[in-house]
């Protein structure tokens, strides 16, 4: 089967890998599209992101969707020729993250497509795919493009969750990539009474227009947020969704006494104003991939409760992975960019 690997910065290949057997309890995938990440990116364009780095050649991916062609003998909630979303999520269950309910920060996670571990841990940008039958959640309510974005949408829910009940309050997101327009949409969703968006490229406000944020700002005009600094700020919860310090700083003013922010952004290092963080009693938490909100997103998407279809922007052949990857680099034109695996 064809996959895409990477050997290091702007070095991308296609090549032929086996497909290891099939056990009595997992699925065999094939699989028809995989949306390229942030982390898919920094592999692609620095070979790797802070300390962590390709050592050897990596298979991408981890947002996926397909058809199931071939099941375990002790498969028994799937069967072939379902669509499924596939989690790339999978933690060990043995440790003592798992054992206390948070398996997103298990010490055996086996994620796909990170080189965090050595042997990296290959990813699923490949044709076809063998995984757990835990891990698939059935999508056959939903296009093969809205099930790839299962992942990044359990990012935001998992969000949601660290920042508590959001019903009847006012939300500031800061950055309007996938994330941060994932984050609007479950926002509201929760029962946000007003969202705001932040970014400094026009083309990601205007698909956070498009999906109902109530206000757009462009962070490059100067004191773009000064009208939200009035009355010690006027907003209850903040996503941070860049990971870049003077978007927090900008933003920090805007939040009220007591408030939440919720730090997704993986930027580096971040300086903290931890004075004002301090004066205005704010709580700062972080969030880290996801688990069990893989499976709530898929469920919200086939609900009709959330709809993340104005956020694939391309559609890209395989064949095409260099072209696809610079162009999800753009973000004047692009947002999620897909291959198309089969």
């Amino acid at each position: 089967m064809k996959a895409l690997v990477a050997h290091g910065a702007k070095d991308l290949r296609i090549e032929d890998r086996p497909l290891r057997q099939q056990q009595p309890s997992e699925v065999t995938v094939q699989i028809e599209r995989g949306g390229i990440c942030g982390s898919d990116l920094h592999y692609y364009h620095h070979g790797g992101f802070g300390t962590v780095k390709l050592r050897q050649p990596m298979i991408l991916g981890h947002e996926i969707a397909g058809t199931i062609v071939d099941t375990g003998s002790a498969v028994s909630q799937l069967h072939t020729g379902q669509r499924v979303a596939v989690s790339p999520s999978r933690p060990c269950y043995r440790c003592d993250y798992c054992l206390a309910g948070t398996p997103n920060h298990c010490m055996n996670m086996r994620f796909y497509g990170s080189a965090m571990p050595s042997p990296h841990i290959q990813g699923a940008f490949r044709q076809q795919l063998i995984a757990h039958e835990s891990q698939c959640a059935v999508a056959d309510e939903l296009s093969i493009g809205e099930a790839a974005l299962a992942e990044p949408l359990a990012v935001a829910i998992h969000a949601l969750t660290q920042a508590g009940n959001v019903a009847g309050k006012s939300v500031l997101v800061t950055g309007c990539g996938p994330i941060g327009l994932l984050c609007i949409l479950a926002a509201q969703s929760a029962g946000a009474v007003n969202v705001t968006a932040t970014d400094i490229a026009e083309f990601p406000l205007q698909v956070a227009r498009e999906i109902g944020a109530d206000a757009c700002v462009n962070a490059t005009e100067k004191d773009s947020l000064e009208p939200w600094y009035h009355n010690k700020g006027s907003f209850d919860v903040l996503f941070e969704c860049t990971g870049v310090t003077s978007a927090l700083a900008d933003a920090i003013p805007a939040v009220k006494p007591g408030g939440v922010i919720v730090q997704l952004g993986l930027g580096g290092d971040m300086k903290l104003p931890m004075q004002q963080i301090t004066a205005k009693e704010l709580q700062l938490r972080g969030s880290f991939r996801f688990h069990q909100e893989f499976f709530t997103g898929v469920n919200w998407m086939s609900r009709g409760q959330i709809d993340v279809k104005s956020l694939i922007t391309h559609t890209v052949p395989l064949e095409q992975a260099s072209d696809a990857f610079e162009m999800a680099s753009d973000r004047t034109r692009a947002l999620k960019v897909q291959l198309t695996l089969n």
